[in-house]
């Protein structure tokens, strides 16, 4: 690890850290003012520190422009500013500026120190995952035997012309593999272009796809070229194909048939040299019985099919991917990257995601701007999140009285994670208590939980009390009670 600079004009307070991180095994650099840390950093040979902790008010020049100055040299150095004027204006300063805390004096000094020791592990976590970064730019992510699968298929087609149709939930990443597929087919020296089928209104389609001649039809002052020409050599994504019009359906047959095209309003075929790549979100088949989808079009593309998997069922992938989502959008904003706790990261694994991996990605965007600290707990998620996963640990009907003689069998609580995640979801029931019940928080939960323990070890005993409480390890006047208060012996 790389040594903690101190930067103060108080000798007194340099001694004190020097000597308190001295002990926690941590080597230290101290200077006493701005301008000779500005020197050292610009010292080619030196490696620099692994956190800065500054003062705020020096001669010369302060801390919070020491800040400015260093976040513009090492954005991702995390800097600790100290001060004995603990003024709002000075803390909302640090932070804006890009402080990774605000530390007034007089400071605790083993919390200083732990503060200190967070700041360096946090940036050495930086550390490792920029080298990551730097040795994997992934088009696509995925561990998941689904995904390897999908790695797979785009492999062994890397060298084939052949249409390919996509299908998978809405925000699966269709596109993306559509990308990887013309990026490593021999037609990747040409062009990409996609088109929704769906984004588009009907009546315009057709031009969209073919172009269309000048004079074709009111509005049409010029020669357009379509999809299917400026795609020429290259590859042609149809993305959302089952919402295609029937009449449409008819012409892109045609070209998939014979090779050939006319542009709305002309008479000369246009020759399509052009790889079709088809997706949607809809059953074709079902499409297909229904009569909104021609059969011999859904032959023509399905010759080759990639199933995508929903995001619920490669869980394995949220963690990689939410990474890279939150160190992609940090670069967007120009902001240090979010990092998830292990237990908002265990979290998220055990929700279902309906959006996919756009709705992962939505998320970790939302997280970089609203999440307040550099580490995302459990109760930073966004609300949508917390709401679906305390919904299956909320108890059994409170009100239903159990007698003793013919207990109620305990129902799975665990939520979709399995038994492990019960205290997340405690946490996210208890967030939302204390937003809608303040002040009955502890009694609320304290009785569900309590309930749910009398439950169980009632229904484990056949109703017999004294065994219920031994095996709880109360006392059966303890549990008597409790059963008279919860209302559990009518």
């Amino acid at each position: 690890m790389k040594p903690i600079w101190i930067v103060d004009d108080d000798p007194s307070i340099r001694f004190v850290l020097e000597k308190a991180l001295a002990r926690e095994g941590l080597t230290t650099r101290s200077f006493d003012s701005p301008r000779a840390v500005l020197d050292a950093l610009a010292d080619a040979s030196d490696d620099g520190p692994q956190v800065l902790v500054s003062d705020i008010r020096m001669p010369g020049s302060t801390g919070l422009q020491l800040l400015e100055q260093v976040r513009r040299q090492r954005p991702r150095l995390p800097v600790i500013i100290m001060t004995a004027y603990s003024d709002l204006d000075s803390a909302v300063a640090a932070f804006q500026g890009g402080a990774f805390e605000y530390l007034p004096k007089p400071f605790d000094l083993p919390k200083a120190v732990e503060l200190i020791r967070r700041a360096a592990d946090e940036s050495l976590r930086d550390e490792e995952a920029s080298a990551e970064a730097l040795q994997v730019a992934p088009e696509m992510l995925g561990q998941a035997p689904a995904m390897q699968d999908v790695f797979r298929a785009i492999g062994r087609l890397s060298q084939s012309h052949v249409t390919v149709l996509i299908t998978g939930e809405s925000g699966t990443g269709k596109e993306l593999v559509a990308r990887a597929l013309h990026k490593h087919s021999p037609r990747a020296g040409g062009p990409f272009v996609a088109i929704n089928t769906a984004a588009i209104p009907r009546d315009l389609l057709e031009s969209e796809l073919f172009g269309h001649e000048r004079g074709a039809f009111t509005g049409a002052q010029a020669l357009r070229r379509g999809r299917f020409e400026q795609a020429e050599g290259g590859t042609l994504f149809l993305d959302e194909i089952g919402d295609m019009p029937l009449e449409l359906q008819t012409r892109l047959l045609r070209v998939l048939s014979d090779g050939h095209y006319y542009r709305v309003g002309g008479h000369a075929p246009i020759k399509a040299n052009v790889r079709v790549i088809a997706a949607t979100h809809q059953n074709l088949e079902q499409r297909v019985r229904e009569g909104a989808f021609r059969e011999d079009l859904y032959h023509r593309l399905n010759v080759i099919r990639l199933r995508l998997p929903p995001l619920r069922q490669r869980r394995e992938d949220i963690p990689l991917l939410a990474r890279f989502f939150l160190q992609q959008s940090a670069r967007q904003l120009a902001v240090e990257p979010k990092r998830l706790s292990p237990e908002a990261l265990a979290a998220l694994q055990r929700y279902d995601f309906p959006g996919n991996v756009r709705q992962l990605e939505n998320l970790c965007h939302w997280l970089t701007v609203m999440a307040p600290a550099q580490v995302v707990g459990v109760e930073d998620l966004p609300p949508e999140v917390l709401q679906a996963l305390a919904a299956p640990a909320a108890p059994a009907d409170l009100g239903t009285a159990v007698t003793p003689a013919t207990p109620r069998a305990p129902a799975d609580r665990a939520g979709p994670g399995g038994p492990a995640g019960w205290e997340d979801a405690l946490r996210a029931e208890a967030l939302q208590l204390l937003h809608a019940q303040p002040g009955q928080v502890w009694d609320a939960l304290t009785q569900r939980f309590e309930r749910c323990l009398i439950e169980a070890a009632l229904h484990h005993t056949h109703g017999r009390r004294i065994d219920a409480a031994q095996r709880l390890g109360i006392g059966r006047n303890t549990i008597t009670r409790k059963i008279d208060e919860l209302g559990l012996d009518g």
